[in-house]
């Protein structure tokens, strides 16, 4: 499957329950995740959840957050924007479909190389944070993808998302 994804935007928030912001770019560590995002700190909200998961990055299709506001905006109830879903990469030129497809796969963002580890399923935080208890069922199977870093660099806004078949 060839896709044309990029990313359009990268976010990270320094401790749970902090506003994300928008950086243009970010440095990914082996095994780690993007330096100075709570979870590569180990202080996420979720981080001591047991068992263990990986919890590096987590990316979200601008698709399916088109759709889960749409269904959103049908029931009168506020929308989200990229940086409110909590998720660090979003990304532009892919559905949620294509990116869960991902889960099990190794694919290449920009210069590095990642695993797609699970679904992020929507989960109470960015409903609890924003006081929108509707994020829940309006992400359901649109909430992306968590991944483990597998190489370290550097990732930028427009950085291409590329599959191993597409090499």
């Amino acid at each position: 499957m060839k896709l044309s994804a990029h990313i359009q935007a990268i976010y990270l928030a320094n401790s749970a329950g902090a506003n994300m912001q928008s950086v243009h770019s970010a440095k990914l560590i082996t095994g780690i995740g993007i330096e100075g995002d709570r979870y590569a700190m180990g202080i996420g909200v979720y981080s001591a959840t047991e068992p263990a998961k990986v919890r590096h990055i987590s990316l979200i299709s601008l698709s399916g957050i088109e759709t889960a506001n749409d269904w959103l905006k049908a029931g009168d109830e506020p929308a989200f924007d990229a940086g409110e879903t909590r998720r660090n990469i979003a990304l532009e030129g892919i559905t949620a479909a294509e990116l869960n497809n991902l889960v099990g796969k190794r694919f290449q963002l920009g210069n590095i190389q990642m695993l797609g580890t699970e679904l992020c399923t929507p989960c109470e935080r960015p409903a609890q944070l924003l006081s929108r208890p509707s994020f829940m069922d309006a992400f359901e199977g649109r909430g992306g993808i968590r991944a483990e870093v597998l190489s370290s660099g550097i990732l930028s806004i427009g950085d291409q998302l590329s599959t191993e078949k597409e090499k």
